[in-house]
This record gives C-alpha cells, sequence and structure tokens, in this order.
C-alpha cells in the first residue's frame, strides 16, 4: 500500500521527519518497503498483512498513526447536498445472490460535466501510481484510497431499464471488462446487471458498455459489500486482479460502505456538478453488532513480561476506536480519532482501578476477537522495545502427543531409507479420484469453491496426487523420485459424516519386495508386535504377480506392490514403479514408544540356509508364517532370499524359496545337530502344509 506524504496530513497532524514515523510504523507492525519523492511528495510504500485490510487506506493508517503519538484524527462528515427527487423513483436494486453480495447502495447524481481533474487531485492519485482519468472515475478512485471502500460509477443512461439486478450468471454468459477483454463467466461468480445484461463483475471491475465517457450526464454510484471468498475465486479464476478486487478479497468495513457512497457523492459535485437524487437505495443486511471483549489487566505482566499502566491501555484502545460498554457510541466507523476521544474521556469513572476493562471493537477491526488480540494491540502501539530481552515470562511444559511422536518416527525411517516427503492438494481432478480406490468405492465429496481449476473433489487416496508428482519430475529429468506423503483423506459414508482417514502414501522405484520391506521396518522401529500378514491385493491398479493387501493382526493395515500398465497409461507414466498406501491410524494404535530394555544375547546364533521347491501358486508369505509357527522358541529370523525358476530343473509350474534361518539360545549356545534338527522340523511342516520338496545341491 503506497501512502501519500501530503494527503495523509489531511486526517492527521505531522510533524515528525518521515524517516522516524515510518521506523514507528514498521515496529507497530507495519513493514516499510522505501520512500521515494513524487511530482513535490513523498510515496511511502508500506508492507499491510492480510488481517489488516482497514490500513489499505489513508484513514486506515491515519488512524495508526494517531494512536502512536496520541493525536486526533481528523475524517470528512460526508454530507453532500441533495435535490427533491427521491432516488427510489430513479433506479430500482435487486439482490438475487444475498450469500454473493451482502449489501448493494446506489445513489444518482445527474447533470454532470465530464472533464480533467484538478491538479491537486491528479497529483494525489500519480503519487499513488494511480493513472488520472476523469473527475467522476477519479472521485471514485479517491475515496477507495482514502477510506478503503472499492466504489463504482456507471453512466446511468446506458443501464437499461433503470435496474441495477445483482445475480449469478447465466449458462455461458460473457462480459467486456473496461479493459476491453471479454471474460466467460462461472456459475458461481457474482454479476452486475441491468434488466437485460451484466454491466460488471461484482467487486472486480466494471463492465466497457456503462463506463464513465465523455458524453455521460448522469451518474449511478456503486457502494457494496461482497463475500471476500467469491471474489478471490473470480479474481483468481479470470486472472483479473483489481484494486477493487485486492480490498474485497480481505474484507471492507460493513460500517463504512455507506460512508464511502456519500463521500463519493460529495466529490463528484464539488468536482463535477450536477444535482443528488435525495436518499439512496440500500438492499441487503446491515451491520451487526460486534460482541464486548474483556481484558483483564494482570494479563498484561503475564503475557509481555512488563507492567503497562491501566490508563495507558486504556488510552492505547480507545485510540484504535474500540468503545469502552457503557459510553457513549462513536461517530460512523469512517471516523475516529478526537470525536471517539472525546466520548472516551467523558466515560472515565472508578471503573479505571477496576480488574478489567470491557470493549467493543469497531466494525472495521474483524481481527480482534479475543482478550489475546488486545494485549497484542497494546503491545505493539505501547512499543515492542520496551519489553526487556531478558524479561521473564511465565512459561508451561508441554508434551507432543503420541499421534505427533509416531509421525516423527515414520518421517524419520522413511528419510532413512532415501525417500522425500511431498505435500499436495486434498483436491483433485474427478478422474485422479477415480485412479485408485481400494478403500472406498463411493463416489468422492465435491467442494464448491475449487482451490485449483478443475480440481473439485476430494480425494479419497494419496496415490493418484504422488505419481503425478512422479510424472513431473520424470518430465524433467530427475533420475531419483523416491516420494511419500502422509496426509488425511476423505471416505463418503451414506447417511453419515465423511470418514477422515490419516494415511501414510508412497512411490517408489524399487522392487516390490524392497517397499515391502521398508513397511516392515516402520513396524519395527515402533515396535509393533501384532503380526503382520499378507493376502492377495485384488486391486486392479496393482499388477497381481507383485502385490498384496497387508495386515495388522485382523484389521487391513493397506496395500503395496507394483503399479499396473493401465494406471501407468492413465498416469502417463514412463517407467514402471511401485507404490504403497497404509492406514496411519493403526499404527498409533499399536505403537510402542517407551524403551524396553532387552539384554544382549551372550551366545552365537547358528544359521541354516533352506531352499524349498514349491508349486507356483504357493505364496512366501504363506511358508513364512509355517516357519514361524513349526520353528519353535529358539528360532530368531526368517529372512527371504530370492525365488529361482527352471523348468528343466525343477519342473513345469515349481519354483524354488531360498531363505536364511537363524537360530538362537538364551542360556547356551546351540549345537549344529540340534540347529539341523529344527530346520528338519521346519522343513516337515512346510512339506505337511504346502507339498514343499527340500532342494537338494
Amino acid at each position: 500500500m503506497i501512502i501519500s506524504w501530503n494527503w495523509l496530513k489531511q486526517y492527521v497532524s505531522l510533524d515528525m521527519p518521515v524517516e522516524e514515523l515510518t521506523h514507528r510504523l514498521m515496529m507497530a507492525g507495519f513493514n516499510h518497503e522505501g520512500t521515494s519523492e513524487v511530482d513535490g511528495d513523498l510515496a511511502i510504500d508500506l508492507e499491510i498483512t492480510s488481517n489488516r485490510p482497514d490500513c489499505l487506506s489513508h484513514l486506515g493508517i491515519a488512524r495508526e498513526v494517531g494512536a502512536l503519538y496520541g493525536r486526533p484524527v481528523r475524517t470528512p462528515e460526508a454530507k453532500p447536498p441533495e435535490g427533491r427527487t427521491p432516488v427510489q423513483s430513479l433506479v430500482e436494486v435487486r439482490i438475487e445472490c444475498p450469500d454473493l453480495c451482502f449489501r448493494y447502495i446506489a445513489r444518482v447524481i445527474r447533470g454532470v460535466r465530464i472533464g480533467p481533474s484538478p491538479a491537486w487531485l491528479a497529483r494525489r492519485l500519480r503519487t499513488l501510481g494511480l493513472a488520472p482519468i476523469n473527475n467522476v472515475v477519479d472521485a471514485s478512485n479517491y475515496v477507495l484510497m482514502e477510506c478503503g471502500q472499492p466504489l463504482h460509477t456507471f453512466d446511468f443512461a446506458k443501464i437499461r431499464g433503470r435496474s441495477i439486478v445483482v445475480r449469478r450468471p447465466k449458462s455461458g454468459e460473457t462480459i467486456e471488462a473496461i479493459n476491453h477483454l471479454v471474460y466467460t463467466l462461472q456459475p458461481d461468480m457474482c454479476l452486475i446487471c441491468d434488466e437485460e445484461r451484466p454491466v460488471a463483475i461484482g467487486g472486480v471491475m466494471g463492465g466497457a458498455e456503462t463506463e464513465i465517457s465523455e458524453s455521460t450526464t448522469d451518474v449511478l454510484v456503486e457502494a457494496a459489500e461482497f463475500a471476500p471468498v467469491s471474489i478471490r475465486t473470480t479474481a483468481r479464476a479470470l486472472g483479473l486482479h483489481s484494486e477493487s478486487s485486492f480490498r474485497f478479497e480481505r474484507g471492507v468495513d460493513p460500517e463504512g460502505v455507506d460512508w464511502a457512497s456519500r463521500r463519493c457523492c460529495e466529490l463528484i459535485l464539488e468536482l463535477a456538478g450536477g444535482e443528488l437524487a435525495a436518499g439512496a437505495v440500500d438492499v441487503g443486511r446491515r451491520p451487526t453488532a460486534r460482541s464486548a471483549i474483556s481484558l483483564r489487566f494482570a494479563q498484561l505482566p503475564r503475557i509481555l513480561g512488563i507492567d503497562v499502566p491501566p490508563e495507558k491501555v486504556r488510552e492505547i484502545l480507545l485510540a484504535l476506536g474500540l468503545r469502552e460498554c457503557g459510553s457513549e457510541d462513536g461517530v460512523p466507523s469512517a471516523a475516529s480519532g478526537s470525536k471517539r476521544r472525546k466520548s472516551s474521556s467523558a466515560s472515565k469513572t472508578a471503573a479505571g482501578d477496576a480488574d478489567r476493562i470491557v470493549l467493543t471493537p469497531p466494525s472495521w477491526r474483524r481481527d480482534l476477537e479475543r482478550e489475546i488480540d488486545l494485549i497484542e494491540e497494546v503491545a505493539r502501539i505501547y512499543g515492542y522495545d520496551k519489553i526487556p530481552e531478558d524479561v521473564s515470562v511465565p512459561m508451561a511444559p508441554s508434551a507432543r502427543t503420541k499421534q505427533e511422536r509416531v509421525v516423527e518416527k515414520v518421517r524419520y525411517v522413511l528419510a532413512g531409507c532415501g525417500l522425500d516427503e511431498a505435500m499436495t492438494f486434498s483436491v483433485v481432478e474427478p478422474e485422479w479420484s477415480k485412479a485408485f480406490l481400494p478403500w472406498n468405492s463411493s463416489e468422492p465429496l465435491q467442494t464448491q469453491t475449487p482451490l485449483v481449476r478443475g480440481a473439485n473433489v476430494l480425494r479419497q487416496s494419496l496415490l493418484p496426487s504422488l505419481l503425478s508428482a512422479r510424472r513431473t519430475n520424470e518430465s524433467v529429468g530427475n533420475p531419483q523420485i523416491e516420494l511419500f506423503e502422509i496426509a488425511r483423506v476423505f471416505w463418503p459414508q451414506p447417511e453419515q459424516l465423511p470418514l477422515e482417514e490419516q494415511v501414510l502414501a508412497i512411490t517408489s522405484g524399487r522392487s516390490y519386495l524392497e517397499l515391502k520391506g521398508i513397511l516392515e521396518a516402520l513396524l519395527e522401529t515402533l515396535k509393533i508386535s501384532e503380526p503382520l500378514r499378507a493376502e492377495p491385493a485384488n486391486c486392479p491398479q496393482l499388477a497381481d504377480s507383485a502385490s498384496c493387501r497387508l495386515y495388522l493382526g485382523e484389521q487391513l493395515w493397506g496395500f503395496v506392490g507394483e503399479i499396473s500398465s493401465a494406471l501407468q497409461q492413465q498416469m502417463d507414466l514412463r517407467h514402471r514403479c511401485t507404490a504403497a498406501e497404509v492406514r496411519l491410524n493403526l499404527l498409533m494404535e499399536a505403537a510402542q514408544l517407551t524403551p524396553q530394555y532387552q539384554p544382549v544375547a551372550q551366545y552365537p546364533a547358528i544359521t541354516r540356509d533352506v531352499n524349498l521347491v514349491v508349486d507356483e501358486p504357493v505364496r512366501w508369505a504363506d511358508v513364512a508364517a509355517t516357519v514361524w509357527q513349526s520353528g519353535g522358541p529358539w528360532l530368531e529370523l526368517v529372512q527371504y532370499r530370492q525365488t529361482y525358476r527352471d523348468p528343466q530343473r525343477l519342473g513345469e509350474g515349481k519354483k524354488s524359496l531360498l531363505m536364511t534361518l537363524a537360530f538362537r539360545c538364551p542360556d547356551r549356545t546351540l549345537t549344529s545337530p540340534e540347529a539341523d534338527k529344527l530346520r528338519d522340523q521346519i522343513v516337515a511342516a512346510c512339506e505337511k502344509q504346502h507339498g514343499a520338496k527340500l532342494r537338494a545341491g
């Protein structure tokens, strides 16, 4: 936001050097980006945070200066002279989308003379980087930069039917904006129309057909309050950003809409002449009363570490426009300063010695909702520099939740395995949502306001997003694409609220068994004792020969395997890859995070390699389960080595599974015959359960 030094002096006394003022404003939360001289004036560039739209104006900054220096703020009264013709006889306003346009005020000025703006007005606009256009348009831009309320002026003679209709666009409807580009409108946008056609994109930009020109004699002045989310969505969808949309996106002062309308009419009458019709067509909701906030004086030293005198606290907050409950109401929202301070001074009572103060925030400060917000206001105006660096602030110890500790360990293991964490959007395109549905086949939930163009459904799996990230990396020649993501998915439930489940997804260029090993490493790190069981995946998006679904105990944990050729083609991937997706809540429940002492084994283990020939359909997971069941208490390790196939040596439909077994006795060294006996016991169990034969040689 660029502020004109000469313009700011109209509202508050500035007898300090500009360097001092910018430093004080910076210490109060408004970073100083730079100051430059423009046409004999100083243009001060301040960074305004998104929670302070009230300071996107000269009056807003004047209020801050008044509070910082204890000076009154002068605000124009905005009382334009009116004619006798009632405005209701000239124009009608209808709001057909009250969720997009909260309020609309229309005033009509007849008999204006369009011409260039006076030098003082043109100079002020040029200081802010705005090009002067004509006296009527410049008046609306002046008020915009004065109080932060966007306005628009129409050539009233070109409004067909003498009606303003605020509605949603019809299918395929377009408008030519004042930048002379044609825009196709979407159903959830807010459109300002007359009886026949669109005349403006609400809150964003006016239309070319009704813009002010040299032939204009009658002007309709629009002042409105639009839904911030709607304006933000519209501006992004159309790629059309303006000074008006920038302010509407952040929210305008609901009590300042009418003041801005009157102020604009006052300037137009002064600059272009004409007669203002009596009254205003004011349609829509009225501003609601703000809730009072109680501030306990004892909280300031507890939070800030320093004492601020109660009378100073009251002075600061009243100077910022808050009203002490029980005091006289102040002037309308655009005004502040001396009048507010006068009413607050008259309200000083014995309450000054009380332990708290109760105040009502002004309409333009919607960021003030809690006691801590008022404490922050006192701190920044009183001066952060007055808080010593070594001040003692009481702190209470906190502990991480079990969920946070489990997620940290999961990240640690995956990063150690060479994977990088990704963060993707929670909304995806409908085609992506259907690309991988192992958990839930219901129709996905849709959003009314897409964050990304075309992405309007909440995802039910993380894998499509990660596979898209993999495709992007492939397209730029990145050879290492090992990704994981921890995030929520949304599973619809019939006649119930959707289920939000936190899951872990991985995409990798490694083999199926390597990826399965990474998941097993997670279980080992979290000391999960629940047995891991693998069964056929039966998932069309995963390859039948290299995939499985995993169970922890009797609960489904997730899926792991190579992606199918169909999914690879759908996601436009150049190379095959493996993927996994598992539920994190099962890890939260079963994780053992308290370290347990285990004595170091004093006796060596004895290993035996076993090579079993089995039928092709026999799965390694089933064989491993049989080995563990029959191995006895001294079996310490079952490690898969490889699978070998050779029809000539093994026979058709046969394969050999090579594994390593380790045996260890806790109180003595096992002998070789004992290890052989245990091995033979395992081989016999596998022969009985799976028809396995010990391969010789």
